[in-house]
């Protein structure tokens, strides 16, 4: 079943570990550092039992501001907050930027813990807790229980887990849905086992022996073995504070903040599209491009943030902004970040991310530029899935995108992508142009290349009248655009079946195009069979009939020699010899009866049959073999199959 973890937030030595330490019995802060300093400086962990029968993870985070980072990454996978304030001090800095914290990662609902209550006398205690009341107004901890607490005398525990365990056990369990995911807060090695990472489980399932990869990198790992607090398990879920035994990749491998998720499930992107809120709290507008850390899962990257509406955003605002970073980043969309300035460093905003791959930079400069850009961000926003999905796939163009693709892009894997796309294929918003890889393309965008190829095959006849048509790949790679291959034959192939191009061969056609000769072409053209035939064997070169007929264009002339070569009046031979039909079809039925009687043929017995130099025999015994009609042994030559 899927866990419920509970995080702390909170000022520096307001008390979150010893409270966690009274609550539970664990002690979070495990390294000597720690001990020493009586300050947490890595995320502790802890788990409680409640009396409803459900077991909840517990994330101790640091509260000094040296370690938000850390703090942050610990707040992305929790369900319920203890917001602690210590009495003797109330309201801090880090309890102000913990808070906004909290809040623009999306946590929902919490407990407002006061510690330290046996070191102020009453009064003090109820001005405290007036002060956090009016601090919380309007917001997630607005009306959220105040259990005033001791963790040295112990008094307000018990009162706690009661508290903890009413949430809980009205808590909504359901299954977070798509592959498994874990963002990586630990890295650190076993002797004789290998890496081991920590985090949060955000979605799905895994289990031991399967293969996850860690991006953003390339490099694939085996699950060899999986620890929830502390047990060895099979299998993990949604919602777990989980170690997982890697095999195949060593400790100097994995940092914190890469992502474990199977293959195909995530891409890496150095730009996303996001709604940004920019906190009241800021003391000046914030400027495009602006140079800051952007807080996403467990990673900490630098990047910039592209105001996609405006040159300067004011406090108290959200926007759409393109987020521009530094380091590829593993997200899905609806997933949170927070950003912090990049010096001096604080939490100015956050949000969520509404794009998870943006296909390019957006551009901002014209008005037309941020018109778009703000259609994008309403219909990633706001829009229904089938409004995102053909956002996507019109941002595609002519490439288009498979389902996988789409899948990550929209973070809908499974029965709920394939319902997701039924609609759109079944209203023929967008069509399916590659059934083996489900690869889509918007049919607006699919009827545009249609439009795109009768057009260009239109003009192409226009200007080479002559010609039957285009090579089917040149008419692709001419178009000035890159089309994906199934895209292209799809297309082509939807203008073919109905009957508006036609395909002989590799040659495409519109198919209301005919080659007519007007009257000086076909004179020409009788010139030209009348100068093969009278050359016989002895056949002029192409350069020698080019200048022969110099009088017409040298285009034409080679344009009416290829029109006879589709209708078989002339074969081409070598690049450089042509032979008229008429000339080469006795040489080919004598060269037949010679091999018949003797068996094979070699150049000096062509060249003594017809009476040729090698200028002329050894092209046209190539070409004999280029037909399948004889075949070369050594020097000899025989016929492929017996003449009948």
């Amino acid at each position: 079943m899927r866990e419920i973890v509970l995080g702390t937030a909170g000022h520096v030595d307001h008390g979150k570990t010893s409270f966690i330490r009274a609550l539970t019995g664990f002690e979070t802060d495990r390294l000597k550092e720690e001990q020493k300093r009586g300050i947490t400086i890595e995320l502790g962990f802890a788990y409680l039992d409640l009396p409803c029968g459900h077991r909840i993870g517990i994330v101790d985070v640091p509260g000094h501001e040296k370690f938000v980072k850390t703090m942050v990454s610990g707040v992305s996978g929790i369900d319920i907050l203890a917001f602690i304030v210590a009495a003797d001090e109330g309201i801090m800095p880090q309890t102000v930027e913990h808070f906004e914290i909290c809040r623009l990662m999306g946590v929902e609902q919490g407990i407002i813990i006061v510690t330290k209550k046996d070191m102020v006398d009453p009064d003090w205690l109820e001005m405290v807790n007036e002060e956090i009341q009016e601090f919380c107004a309007d917001s997630f901890l607005e009306g959220a229980p105040i259990i005033n607490v001791s963790s040295t005398t112990g008094e307000g525990i018990e009162e706690v887990r009661d508290e903890i365990n009413k949430i809980v056990a009205g808590f909504s369990f359901h299954e977070v849905f798509g592959p498994f995911r874990l963002s990586v807060d630990r890295i650190f090695a076993i002797k004789g086992f290998g890496a081991v990472v920590t985090g949060t489980s955000i979605s799905g399932r895994t289990a031991v022996g399967e293969d996850l990869r860690i991006y953003p990198t390339e490099r694939r790992a085996k699950i060899r073995g999986i620890q929830v607090h502390s047990s060895a398990v099979d299998e993990v879920e949604a919602g777990h504070r989980t170690a997982i035994n890697l095999q195949g990749v060593s400790k100097s491998e994995i940092e914190r903040g890469m992502v474990l998720a199977p293959d195909n499930t995530l891409q890496a992107s150095y730009m996303l599209d996001c709604q940004f809120f920019y906190l009241a709290s800021n003391p000046k507008p914030l400027k495009h491009r602006s140079r800051v850390r952007v807080h996403v899962g467990t990673a900490e990257i630098i990047g910039r943030i592209s105001l996609l509406d405006r040159d300067e955003v004011q406090p108290g605002e959200e926007v759409p902004v393109q987020v521009l970073l530094e380091e590829k980043a593993v997200v899905w969309p609806e997933d949170r970040f927070v950003i912090r300035s990049y010096s001096p460093v604080a939490t100015i905003g956050g949000g969520v991310i509404l794009g998870n791959v943006s296909p390019r930079k957006r551009k901002r400069l014209l008005d037309g530029d941020r018109q778009y850009n703000l259609e994008m961000y309403q219909k990633l926003k706001d829009g229904s899935v089938e409004d995102k999905i053909l956002f996507l796939l019109k941002e595609s163009r002519e490439l288009g995108l498979t389902a996988d693709e789409v899948g990550i892009r929209l973070g809908l894997f499974g029965k709920h992508l394939k319902k997701a796309l039924q609609d759109p294929i079944s209203t023929k918003k967008m069509v399916v142009v590659d059934s083996a890889t489900q690869r889509y393309v918007v049919a607006e965008i699919a009827e545009n290349i249609k439009q795109l190829f009768v057009n260009y095959l239109t003009q192409y006849h226009k200007t080479n009248p002559l010609l039957q048509g285009l090579a089917k790949e040149e008419l692709r790679t001419s178009l000035g655009r890159e089309i994906d291959q199934k895209v292209y034959s799809y297309c082509l192939n939807e203008l073919i079946r109905k009957g508006v191009v036609i395909q002989e061969e590799s040659i495409v056609r519109m198919a209301d195009h005919e080659v007519a000769l007007k009257a000086d072409e076909e004179q020409l053209r009788k010139d030209l069979d009348a100068w093969f035939i009278q050359r016989g064997l002895s056949t002029p070169t192409i350069k020698e009939t080019m200048e022969h007929f110099e009088e017409y264009p040298g285009k034409l002339v080679k344009e009416v020699i290829n029109l006879d070569i589709r209708d078989g009046k002339i074969i081409k031979v070598s690049e450089s010899l042509y032979y008229s039909k008429r000339i080469l079809d006795p040489l080919i039925d004598s060269v037949k009866k010679h091999i018949e009687t003797n068996g094979e043929i070699d150049a000096p017995a062509f060249k003594e049959l017809t009476g040729l130099t090698r200028k002329f025999s050894i092209p046209i015994l190539e070409y004999l073999d280029r037909e399948k009609i004889t075949m070369r042994i050594g020097d000899k030559r025989i016929l492929r199959k017996k003449v009948s």
